[in-house]
């Protein structure tokens, strides 16, 4: 399939670990509150929505999958790792340090690297 008509599947599957990303947000944001039981730690908005999702971005990579071939699969999944970063940066005030920002710029090269053949 020409790469011009892979990319609406390409956007779908970026969009899906976009969400996917959001979803784990939630999920933290919940398990770091107190809960007065069991049953109000997994049965809470937060948590409900942040599966609900996790459904969503599951449904939105197997659209994603019928246009583009699996080996891109690993390579949309690399973004998540920049998006859970600034998430983790801007709503829960995590540092930044050099290590970080290192291993965010070798996944971003291998996502160039792959994306435009360098």
């Amino acid at each position: 399939m020409p790469f011009a008509e892979m990319l609406p599947f390409i956007g779908i599957g970026a969009f899906g670990v976009f969400i996917s990303s959001i979803a784990q947000v939630f999920l933290k944001k919940e398990a770091l509150r107190e809960h007065g039981s069991f049953l109000k730690e997994y049965v809470n908005p937060l948590v409900i929505g942040g599966y609900a999702l996790m459904l969503i971005s599951t449904l939105l990579l197997v659209i994603a999958f019928k246009g583009i071939p699996l080996s891109m699969g690993p390579i949309l999944e690399a973004t998540s790792y920049v998006y859970v970063t600034v998430f983790g940066v801007v709503l829960f005030k995590e540092k930044l340090g050099k290590k970080k920002v290192a291993a965010l710029a070798v996944i971003m090269l291998g996502i160039m690297v792959y994306s435009f053949g360098l």
